[in-house]
């Protein structure tokens, strides 16, 4: 019997495919927050104010849209073996990252960041799409635990970073290590799974084929007032944490590692919340999930920001739900697309919503210093709910497209 007569709830493969993909973004997508993690440090050392402090984050959500863009014009996700494209990406992103040890500058470290994010985008979009060649009833699920993995693997820079014993060097050539390692566990150990989408030769108007596609578009509507949100909520939470434990008397160095603890938790929430929510997409739909999500993210960014006074416990906890949710419907806009788009253009697809939604993340990611100075954290969060809101209705009209 071949692989792709194995009816697709009984392979007997594709748990440690899955497993395999997952440990492999965990260890990939470290690279991502690895100079955000570090990023006090490097604020004293280069004299950064606090917008270009953020850009160390918001330079590589450009280069990822220009991988992506890249990706997408020229069918790269439909054309490559995903196995060697997931590679040979990683092993480019570890070296940009490591090579930010030895940067003599901001100037340097923005153009490395910035290529650090072009090479990522043959790591994020490929793994869902390899992930799909071999889930098809309990792809949500699939797709969720690729999503938490990778979502756990950029907190670990802010862990790392709670360990004053620990340089910044360190953080990042750490991040990289991860990078490099995912190429080599992919590499060797990949194979796609017994349902590959179609492959066809490179077209020019592949792109604009998904973008005709109405239920396409309205699945990649709500994905980016998911991402509206979303980064701007991982990159910031350690800052405002930071200010949460400075103004209760803790030193920099004491206030710095706390909140790198409590980003690190906020942030892996949405592990549990990425691979739960495939559940339960799988079973109730996958748009009521993003709907639900979307209603309890916004809600926890509008209400973060007044909670700079509050008891420390209920701080964490809102900060906790929020990463849950904030994720937790993303793997489930990727799972929309891989059932929506016409099946040769996956892969373009996929790569088309992601750069267009990472481009949207350069935009709320720099409006936060500046919406933070203008009138404090819940002028600043508060912003970020506008995404999910307006994710909701374009959620809502997908749902009452189908039949």
């Amino acid at each position: 019997m071949t692989s792709s007569s194995i009816d697709s709830d009984a392979h007997p493969h594709r748990w440690r495919a899955l497993l395999l993909i997952a440990f492999a973004e965990l260890l990939g997508m470290g690279v991502w927050f690895s100079a955000s993690a570090a990023s006090p440090r490097l604020q004293e050392l280069w004299g950064l104010s606090a917008s270009q402090t953020g850009w160390l984050t918001g330079i590589v959500q450009l280069g990822f849209v220009a991988g992506t863009a890249l990706a997408a014009v020229l069918n790269l996700a439909d054309l490559l073996p995903s196995r060697w494209y997931f590679a040979a990406s990683a092993v480019m992103a570890a070296a940009a990252n490591a090579a930010l040890v030895v940067a003599d500058g901001y100037g340097t470290a923005m153009v490395l960041r910035f290529l650090a994010g072009v090479f990522l985008a043959g790591v994020y979009p490929p793994a869902m799409k390899m992930v799909a060649t071999w889930f098809r009833s309990a792809r949500g699920l699939a797709i969720g635990t690729v999503v938490g993995a990778l979502t756990v693997g950029k907190a670990t820079p802010y862990l790392l970073r709670a360990f004053p014993s620990l340089g910044w060097q360190e953080v990042v050539l750490a991040a990289s290590a991860g990078a490099f390692a995912a190429a080599v566990l992919v590499g060797v150990g990949y194979r796609e799974g017994p349902f590959p989408f179609a492959r066809r030769p490179f077209a020019w108007g592949l792109i604009g084929q998904v973008a005709r596609d109405r239920p396409v578009r309205l699945a990649i509507y709500g994905y980016l007032g998911h991402m509206f949100e979303l980064y701007a909520a991982w990159t910031f939470v350690s800052v405002f944490f930071e200010d949460f434990f400075v103004s209760r008397g803790y030193s920099d160095v004491a206030g710095q590692a706390r909140a790198g603890v409590v980003a690190f938790a906020m942030i892996g929430a949405g592990g549990a919340g990425s691979v739960l929510a495939g559940r339960w997409a799988d079973r109730l739909g996958r748009e009521r999930i993003t709907i639900w999500a979307m209603a309890v993210s916004g809600c926890c960014a509008l209400a973060m920001g007044w909670l700079l006074r509050a008891p420390a416990w209920l701080a964490v906890a809102v900060a906790v739900v929020w990463g849950f949710a904030v994720v937790a419907d993303s793997a489930q806009f990727s799972a929309l697309v891989t059932e929506l788009a016409p099946a040769h253009a996956v892969g373009t697809a996929l790569t088309l919503q992601t750069a267009i939604g990472f481009l949207l993340t350069s935009f709320s990611i720099a409006a936060v210093p500046h919406l933070r100075d203008a009138g404090g954290w819940p002028l600043a969060f508060g912003l970020m709910a506008v995404g999910p809101a307006l994710g909701i209705v374009a959620m809502r009209r997908l749902v009452a497209s189908r039949p």
